[in-house]
């Protein structure tokens, strides 16, 4: 109602503007015929004159109206260069100020919840840099100031830094357009206040601005440069140390614009995600499930019987996988795409300059214009007193211990309730070790909604895992040959027998040895980048889990395409990396899929949210293959179909998931999905299904209520 008034207000106005005929004052021809009678009314009644001046400028500034240059003319024509100019300058500036703050009121909160997704990097650019490109315009006279007001009423800009840097940035143009109207008489038309020289001007005073701030950017790299010689030329384009997804990806991507580029590697070719994360975890997973499902095969009309397996043949299997994989990020596939590829390790002598120790012990230095830092993440070992003793597993070394075993542990004890802990977890337990799953936190896999750890913790209390969250790992004791934790709740501590202990509490990027320290980067658990990635130096970039946020295999890749890019072209332009939409899966069962904002993060950032959420077990397909467990969670912004966020849970969550990443990406609506042919019977229905109930919700009851009447007159 309150913007209903205000939208009133402004019509009111704009028709007493019209009835009046004001349009026809405000012309250049009215204001040199009527300028002896106005300057009359001036000498006469000086503060009369000028109040109304001040409150007609106002009012044409704040509703937009044609007609401010005109008053600026006037203002030099009846009050002079000083005072006119500076009564122009502050009318003009609340005036601007009154229409930004209309149209945020009238306008923002639609525009933003219409096209939230295609305006957030606009968003993100005005949060950043606004007050340059509203400088800028505010110099620039031939882009249309009242248009200027509107625009940037719909952005997240400050009123306050609005106003004032309006004040600045107009006053040149207020000056000349004042001093302009003290030579009333001489002028003949409006043009003549735009000659090529102004324009040229304007426009050369609107890039001072853009220029200091490149000198200033330029004279911060001079000092942090100032302690280095560099190199007369260079060997390489691009130097990318580790050969992970984020190294593979930057030594891709190097060596398919032609650059010269040498990835350099100190282990295994493919790092973490193929040698000891996601393909081999994966891989246990599989055979994991198969197990399950046989123990409950009368779920599907068959005999359930107890698997036999042996656990060596298992873990055989896994390195048969990894080996399927490893020609993928192989030396002989990436120096056949054009990327020389050295294994050993490299260390950072100055900004170009790479040393390498090489597996063949030999050392050769290597200078290059720019460097991705791929160097990845190793598992955190909390400092547990006897820990060392009693010896301990992690995501990394667990799988060359599984080799060697003939059975799985009988007693596995996990430390750690996040998504690796989880997998590992119930894995295990399905190939028939008795897991103890210990958490300190109230519940496990802390980023997820309270109702999907609620699922996972459900359905590993069926399975016979013995999860205990709020539970601190005091220390590890071995007596009489017995390995035990013992833990801590509520201040009572017990003691827990153990074969084998997983960390699983997390991972630490990989920052020592490679030279960081000397050059004085910092580092805050992650190596320090900016928006485009880039690290103290310049030309030094980072990417994948040495960069964080995220410690993803397509993050990694993600932030490689934007790290290599940038350092074989940042001359001519860069790119910055966003973390709009990013993915991530938990592969337990049931798979744990999302992409935006789940409920609890909309929550903690005071977000605005509609929750549509469809449940697994009511669609058909998941009942005949019996995998009802889990639902699909939606967040939209209250009132309209635009996605937050979408968090599923349930079978193959994570190839669901993808949908919903690309109508986040693009901005595609619930009712897109609805309009979207699904095939029947498939688990993908439920995307279609989720975005029904939603259209439900929102049906317009009183045009049903009139289409209910028109049927019952058609039935007369």
């Amino acid at each position: 109602m309150k913007k209903w008034l205000v939208v009133l207000l402004i019509v009111l106005l704009l028709a007493a503007g019209w009835f009046l005929d004001t349009r026809h004052w405000l012309t250049f021809e009215s204001l040199q015929a009527g300028q002896a009678s106005l300057q009359a009314l001036c000498d006469h009644s000086p503060i009369l004159a000028l109040v109304i001046y001040f409150v007609v400028y106002v009012t044409i500034a704040a509703l937009s109206l044609p007609g401010a240059l005109i008053m600026s003319l006037a203002g030099g024509a009846l009050f002079g260069l000083w005072w006119g100019t500076l009564l122009v300058s502050f009318s003009s500036s609340l005036g601007a100020l009154l229409a930004f703050l209309v149209s945020r009121y009238l306008l923002r909160d639609t525009v933003q919840s219409r096209f939230g997704n295609r305006l957030t990097t606009i968003n993100d650019g005005i949060a950043r840099d606004g007050g340059l490109y509203l400088f800028s315009l505010r110099l620039v006279p031939v882009f249309p100031f009242f248009l200027i007001n509107l625009l940037m009423g719909l952005t997240p800009i400050p009123a306050t830094r609005f106003y004032f840097i309006s004040q600045l940035g107009m006053l040149p143009a207020t000056f000349v357009y004042v001093n302009a109207g003290t030579q009333l008489a001489q002028l003949n038309s409006v043009s003549d206040l735009y000659s090529g020289s102004i324009l040229t001007a304007f426009g050369l005073l609107a890039l001072l601005p853009w220029l200091a701030k490149t000198i200033l950017e330029y004279w911060r790299n001079k000092k942090v440069y100032a302690r280095w010689s560099r190199p007369a030329k260079y060997d390489r384009n691009l130097i990318v140390i580790g050969a992970g997804a984020a190294g593979l990806v930057s030594a891709y991507i190097a060596a398919t614009v032609k650059a010269k580029v040498t990835l350099i590697e100190s282990h295994k070719m493919g790092g973490d995600c193929l040698n000891y994360g996601c393909v081999p975890s994966k891989t246990l997973i599989k055979s994991a499930r198969v197990a399950h499902q046989l123990r409950h095969a009368d779920q599907y009309g068959l005999q359930a019987g107890n698997p036999q397996f042996s656990f060596r043949q298992i873990m055989a299997r896994v390195q048969h996988v990894i080996r399927e994989i490893e020609p993928h990020d192989s030396i002989a596939r990436y120096t056949g795409l054009g990327v020389e590829v050295l294994q050993g390790h490299a260390r950072l002598l100055d900004p170009w300059t790479v040393e390498i120790r090489l597996a063949t012990g030999e050392t050769q230095r290597l200078t290059t214009r720019s460097i991705v830092l791929a160097t990845g993440a190793q598992p955190f070992v909390p400092p547990i007193p006897g820990l060392d003793q009693t010896g301990y597993l992690t995501s990394d070394t667990v799988w060359n211990y599984f080799a060697t075993q003939d059975a799985p542990p009988a007693r596995l004890l996990i430390l750690g309730g996040g998504p690796i802990g989880c997998e590992l977890a119930q894995a295990m337990a399905r190939l028939g070790s008795q897991v103890t799953q210990i958490e300190k936190a109230d519940r496990l896999l802390l980023r997820e909604d309270i109702e999907v750890s609620s699922l996972v913790e459900k359905t590993f209390a069926a399975e016979g895992i013995t999860v205990l969250t709020g539970h601190q790992a005091v220390r590890c004791e071995v007596e009489t040959g017995e390995k035990y934790l013992v833990v801590e709740q509520h201040g009572q501590t017990h003691r827990i027998g153990f074969d084998a202990l997983i960390c699983a509490v997390g991972r630490v990027p990989r920052l020592s040895g490679y030279g960081l320290e000397e050059l004085g980067m910092p580092v805050k658990g992650t190596v320090t980048t900016n928006d485009y990635l880039q690290t103290l130096y310049p030309n030094i970039y980072a990417a994948g889990d040495v960069a964080g946020p995220y410690q993803f295999t397509h993050t990694a890749a993600h932030q490689a395409w934007h790290a290599s890019v940038n350092a074989l072209f940042g001359a001519l332009r860069k790119f910055r990396v966003e973390y709009r939409v990013i993915p991530s899966t938990t592969f337990t069962d049931p798979e744990l899929a999302r992409v935006g904002l789940n409920e609890q993060e909309a929550n903690s950032k005071g977000i605005a949210y509609e929750i549509t959420r469809y449940p697994m077990q009511e669609l058909d397909r998941a009942i005949a293959d019996s995998v009802q467990a889990g639902f699909i969670k939606v967040l939209t912004v209250p009132g309209t179909d635009r996605i937050l966020g979408v968090s599923i849970a349930g079978e193959q969550a994570g190839e669901r998931l993808a949908e919903f990443v690309l109508a986040i990406r693009w901005g595609l609506g619930l009712n897109k999905i609805l309009s979207t042919i699904h095939t029947y019977p498939t688990l993908s229905e439920a995307n279609k299904y989720v975005a029904g109930l939603w259209k439900r919700n929102h049906a317009p009851q009183k045009v049903l209520h009139w289409l209910e009447r028109y049927h019952r007159w058609r039935r007369q």
